[in-house]
């Protein structure tokens, strides 16, 4: 199974979404954490972040998730979370970051 990261930009219902394949580790987090800074909380309010292809999640990829949504928030934008896998969900709900994140289990809740 290949667990190479990918990472597209797209637009759904108007929302800028970044919908993501793979592992996001200590080595995929870089490119997560550009493609995160290109889009400008100056110029979006909200970002859909659709990890629904995400099969795994460190704790670099927290740590990459929890600043941009630090840095949204502190230009008056905000972060969603697709998140559909139950492991992934499990990540969250053990760190306690579904009380600081929105969390939707299909991109188009997300994008309403």
């Amino acid at each position: 199974m290949d667990e190479s990261f990918d990472i597209h930009e797209i637009s759904d219902n108007g929302f800028p979404v970044l919908a993501m394949r793979g592992e996001i580790d200590l080595a995929s987090a870089p490119q997560l954490r550009e493609a995160l800074t290109r889009m400008n909380p100056n110029e979006t309010s909200l970002v859909v972040l659709d990890l629904s292809e995400v099969t795994f999640l460190d704790s670099t990829g927290l740590g990459v998730l929890m600043g941009a949504l630090k840095r949204a928030r502190a230009a008056g934008g905000d972060i969603r979370l697709v998140i559909n896998r139950p492991n992934l969900l499990k990540v969250f709900e053990i760190t306690g970051l579904t009380t600081l994140f929105s969390l939707f289990e299909s991109r188009s809740e997300a994008c309403t």
